[in-house]
């Protein structure tokens, strides 16, 4: 189960990791103004976000292995059609599709984990999971760097095209479908309204929905801005600018080992408390770099590993907890969950596309720095309250 969530999570980390160090280079081929290279990533979120809408309720209502299969199909397709694309808005209207069968991936994950376990062992499981994903996404900037390198950034769509037809070969001969009972009113309108009024309103799935989306807010400042940030303004080649960003990953990978470790001593809510800690101190930090100290490579990095390994807490316990509450619609809640991530992520992606434009690397450190604080403020407060209502 963890590989396979590993696998299946990756598809969201590979579609935006390993075009990052390519990203100039694509704006220099097609002359795209920066807000339209912005909008390649805002487009997949917006995608992303509002596809699990469609997704979760028929995994829901017709099993977890279709809603694999059309997805991952779909995101094969996309990264094709957005290798071989000729202007910026067909790269973007590509990358909406690749959102879209991404979002396939990761709600039918999310809601695989809550059909097999409960949610301290599913957030332990995860945790394995995000291990093996902070694998992929240590080696995808790396590998994305190397090939944008040599050839562009075409090449590094065509790479996300063979691993999402590789990933759907996998899935139709050895990923087993995991719900036990298909609820056949998921798809019907009523009982769809009522369930997502029921999740909404549940204290915990707020709070740990809350804290998702700031901390991935916090990772979309980062995955937008730090390749600019590197590359235009310290001079880093594509390949150094990988190699940067993999060591990023190495930090998220050891943030999810001292997550078990934080679950197995203090449970759910208390490994978020910890874990707390390490994002609120990398704010400190950027915000000494936004106002003292200017764009390093250091100033850039040593924070960035910081909300990397609270990241890697923050990430499966609030996972793991959204959809806890809801054994029986597992896929909605994991469906609204990460309906909820994009309009964070888009506002964020829309903001830096304006203001690093402007070449101003201390809004990235400002950006940063202000989701690590919201995210410590909501783990310390609305977690802590309402958190372990559900276990």
């Amino acid at each position: 189960m963890a590989l396979t969530l590993a696998l299946l999570l990756g598809t969201q980390a590979l579609a935006t990791d390993v075009y990052l160090p390519a990203l100039p280079m694509l704006q220099r081929d097609l002359s795209a103004a920066m807000p339209a290279v912005q909008l390649t990533m805002s487009a997949f979120v917006l995608a992303f976000g509002l596809a699990q809408l469609v997704w979760g309720p028929v995994a829901d209502r017709f099993g977890r292995r279709p809603v694999l299969r059309a997805g991952l199909a779909l995101f094969a397709l996309a990264s094709l059609g957005a290798a071989l694309a000729r202007d910026i808005q067909a790269v973007v209207a590509w990358r909406a599709a690749q959102g879209a069968g991404t979002a396939a991936a990761v709600v039918c994950a999310r809601a695989m984990l809550r059909d097999v376990f409960e949610p301290q062992r599913g957030a332990h499981v995860m945790s394995q999971a995000l291990s093996g994903l902070g694998v992929i996404a240590i080696g995808a900037p790396v590998a994305g760097g190397a090939i944008a390198a040599a050839g562009g950034w075409r090449p590094t769509m065509a790479l996300l095209g063979a691993f999402g037809a590789a990933l759907l070969a996998y899935v139709v001969w050895r990923v087993p479908e995991t719900v036990r009972a298909r609820n056949v009113q998921a798809t019907q309108w009523r009982p769809l309204a009522a369930q997502l009024g029921r999740t909404l309103a549940h204290p915990a799935f707020r709070a740990w929905t809350l804290l998702v989306c700031s901390t991935y807010g916090g990772l979309m400042v980062f995955l937008a801005g730090s390749s600019f940030v590197l590359i235009e303004h310290l001079g880093l080649s594509a390949l150094q600018c990988g190699l940067a960003l993999g060591s990023n990953s190495i930090a998220y990978v050891c943030g999810t080992f001292i997550c078990r470790r934080l679950l197995a001593r203090h449970g759910l809510v208390g490994a978020v408390q910890r874990g707390a800690g390490f994002t609120a101190l990398a704010g400190v930090l950027m915000g000494w770099a936004a106002v003292v100290s200017g764009p390093t490579v250091w100033t850039v990095l040593v924070p960035q590993w910081l909300y990397t390994l609270g990241h890697g807490v923050h990430q499966p316990c609030g996972q793991a907890g959204a959809v806890g509450p809801f054994p029986h619609a597992a896929g909605v809640a994991s469906a609204l969950t990460g309906f909820l991530l994009a309009p964070v992520a888009v506002a964020v992606t829309l903001w830096l596309g304006r203001h690093l434009g402007a070449g101003s690397p201390p809004m990235y450190f400002a950006a940063l720095a202000t989701m690590a604080g919201v995210t410590s403020l909501v783990a310390w407060t609305l977690v802590r309250r309402h958190g372990a209502l559900h276990t």
